[in-house]
């Protein structure tokens, strides 16, 4: 089972792979993604498959908001909290 820690790092990298163009942005497991325009509503869907294909996790259409996905430490306890309950 995959520790915040480990979530976090997983995600930032994904992110930054994905969606961040410039490579200089600083980009933390607190920084605003969606209200701080890195990730959009399209992006979002496909952040959502990651997470749930490498987690092997289920994120109801409920609990993928945009809040829950506005930064990555946000959707670390979210995925901890999905695969806590799976195990």
């Amino acid at each position: 089972m995959a520790t915040a820690k480990e979530i976090c790092d997983t995600v930032l990298k994904y992110v930054k792979d994905e969606y961040v163009e410039d490579e200089d942005q600083e980009l933390t497991c607190r920084t605003p993604l969606i209200s701080g325009g890195i990730v959009d509503s399209f992006s979002m869907v496909s952040l959502k498959r990651f997470l749930e294909n490498k987690y092997k996790i289920q994120i109801p259409d409920a609990q993928a908001t945009p809040e829950a996905f506005d930064t990555v430490d946000k959707i670390a306890v979210l995925v901890q909290s999905l695969t806590d309950r799976k195990n």
